[in-house]
């Protein structure tokens, strides 16, 4: 069985510029089951750098593994840390393994997703650009 992606983005507030939230399973990996793996005040990966307007996603998966970045705590990843995990494509599957967590965190277990809907998603996001407010997220 494959795990299931939805891709958010938050609008911006006052602590952050506008950023994604990766949906699995209905869970946020960010910020799922009490406060989620970042912590309360955490967040995740900008928008305009995890779906940005003038080339693809890093999140878009190829056959070379990449470390990808999935969130940070609230004091920053070089204090307590950072949510990343290695994202891989292999036959057709696409996979988040090898998760380093914040200090003290329990990472998120292996994800696979089936590639077309992984891919789907992915571009689905890329296209909605209803969450760029100002001509800094528009650049």
């Amino acid at each position: 069985m494959f795990d299931r992606l939805e891709i958010r983005v938050l609008p911006r507030g006052p602590r952050w510029a506008a950023q994604v939230r990766f949906l699995v399973n209905g869970e946020d990996v960010v910020h799922g089951a009490v406060n989620g793996v970042v912590g309360e005040g955490g967040r995740g990966p900008f928008a305009q750098n995890a779906l940005p307007v003038d080339r693809p996603s890093p999140f878009r998966a190829t056959g070379e593994a990449r470390r990808l970045f999935f969130g940070e705590t609230a004091c920053t990843a070089g204090c307590c840390g950072a949510l990343s995990a290695v994202v891989q494509r292999t036959e057709g599957i696409v996979c988040w393994t090898d998760w380093e967590a914040p200090r003290d965190e329990t990472p998120p277990l292996d994800l696979h997703f089936l590639g077309t809907l992984y891919d789907a998603e992915l571009a689905r996001a890329e296209a909605d650009r209803s969450w760029r407010t100002d001509t800094t997220e528009q650049a």
